[in-house]
């Protein structure tokens, strides 16, 4: 079974410095029917204002991953990281017992555009931790960038989730094993990709997979996704 979560149906802030748009249910928006899937919680598509961004604040017990779309973010944290994430780059942190971190966009010019991901971990109680990585997308389909082991040289996140990324050309199709039990969710950072049953997602629409072996995709123009392979979570499936 396929759901579609159109984008213009995320909750939506504009706070000056700050657009952003929320997949499920954060901060001030609240919608009972997606407050996350099985171990996804959160997926914020944030577009920041030249020298602006997030001041210090802390989180904890939770994996967070940054993707970056266009730009580049300045990160530094209490685990005593400095660190620039450019574009090609994904950044993985573990909060565990307890992080206090910035993000900010240090170009005096140009947007800074990014997700931002949450993943429940296995447990609570985790030791923090910081990875960065940088990855080619171009022309290789779905590569694998997140996994529960590391393998193939991708960053280790504490849960049972696989997390892809690929950057199509128009007309390229790919196709995505799902175990049984697993679920995926597709969201759609640029471009436009068909789905096998004729429908078309557009950018900032998200699309989740549950009780089917195979997933389907083609792009109908030049296209940026990302998908996660999930574990059963106790978010539910909507």
């Amino acid at each position: 079974m396929q759901r579609i979560r159109r984008a213009e149906d995320r909750g939506h802030f504009d706070h000056g410095w700050l657009k952003t748009w929320h997949s499920f249910s954060f901060a001030d928006y609240r919608d009972e029917q997606h407050m996350g899937f099985d171990t996804l919680r959160v997926i914020n598509h944030d577009i920041v204002h030249p020298g602006r961004g997030f001041s210090t604040h802390g989180h904890r017990d939770m994996e967070i991953i940054t993707y970056v779309i266009r730009g580049a973010v300045e990160h530094e944290d209490s685990m005593g990281n400095k660190e620039v994430v450019p574009v090609g780059d994904v950044q993985r942190m573990t909060a565990g017992t307890g992080v206090r971190h910035s993000e900010f966009n240090p170009s005096g010019e140009e947007e800074l555009e990014l997700l931002q991901i949450w993943i429940l971990p296995e447990r609570n109680g985790l030791e923090p931790g910081y990875e960065q990585r940088s990855f080619a997308l171009r022309g290789e389909g779905l590569q694998l960038i997140v996994s529960p082991d590391g393998r193939g040289d991708s960053l280790k996140v504490h849960q049972d989730v696989e997390m892809h990324a690929a950057c199509l050309t128009r007309g390229e199709a790919i196709h995505h094993a799902i175990a049984f039990g697993r679920s995926a969710w597709v969201q759609l950072v640029q471009g436009e990709l068909q789905l096998d049953d004729g429908e078309t997602l557009r950018p900032g629409d998200g699309l989740a997979v549950t009780d089917q072996a195979e997933l389907q995709l083609k792009a109908l123009t030049a296209a940026e996704l990302i998908l996660f392979d999930l574990a059963p979570g106790p978010l539910g499936r909507g």
